[in-house]
């Protein structure tokens, strides 16, 4: 008697193993992260426009602190002497210093600005230059405010340790326009330091995401 039993042949057998795809981000993921990137960038132009406004306006001060006053030497004689910026040693490297600054800010937002219209934003590799130069710029521009910030509390209290005499009492103009100007290079100074971190923080999403 013949048996009923088929086989199954060989090749009509069906694997059950699936090999596992690795599934792409959604669309919407994509989409958040690049909408993420782009505002990151526009706070980044925005930064450097507001520093190069800081920097442009500060240096203007710093130029125009001049005064003119009259010293009384003896009863009889008066003399005339002149305040400004340039007496200082300090003062210049100040000025250059904010100078460098404010061409810094002026490149690097018009790069940052071509960098925005893209459709992938701002590079790592453009991101990493930025905290490079951006650092480079903290140090000389704090450097320059902690400077020029010596020099003018010397002439607002004086040292009676080095005989070195206040003259803010008689140059109250001329020490105003210093003291705006070095707050607004403090206010430059955290400026930048805001530019690396938001940098430092855009390129570590960046990796992350290789």
């Amino acid at each position: 008697m013949a048996s009923n039993d088929t086989a199954t042949p060989p090749h009509a057998a069906v694997s059950m193993e699936v090999p596992l795809k690795t599934s792409a981000p959604p669309p919407r993921e994509h989409g958040s992260r690049a909408r993420s990137f782009k505002k990151q960038a526009v706070v980044d132009v925005l930064l450097r426009v507001f520093l190069f406004a800081t920097t442009v306006v500060s240096i203007i001060v710093m130029v125009t602190s001049e005064e003119t006053t009259q010293i009384r030497v003896t009863p009889r004689l008066v003399i005339s002497r002149t305040a400004k910026f340039s007496n200082s040693p300090a003062y210049i490297y100040f000025i250059a210093a904010l100078s460098v600054a404010a061409l810094h800010s002026l490149i690097t937002g018009l790069v940052s600005i071509l960098a925005v219209m893209k459709p992938g934003g701002n590079s790592a590799k453009l991101k990493f230059h930025f905290v490079i130069l951006d650092s480079l710029l903290l140090g000389i521009v704090a450097a320059a405010t902690g400077a020029s910030g010596g020099v003018g509390y010397i002439g607002l209290k004086g040292n009676s340790h080095s005989n070195w005499n206040k003259i803010c009492n008689r140059y109250d103009t001329y020490c105003t326009h210093i003291k705006a100007s070095i707050f607004l290079s403090l206010i430059a100074s955290i400026t930048l330091l805001l530019l690396v971190w938001l940098s430092v923080y855009v390129l570590s999403k960046k990796i992350a995401r290789r």
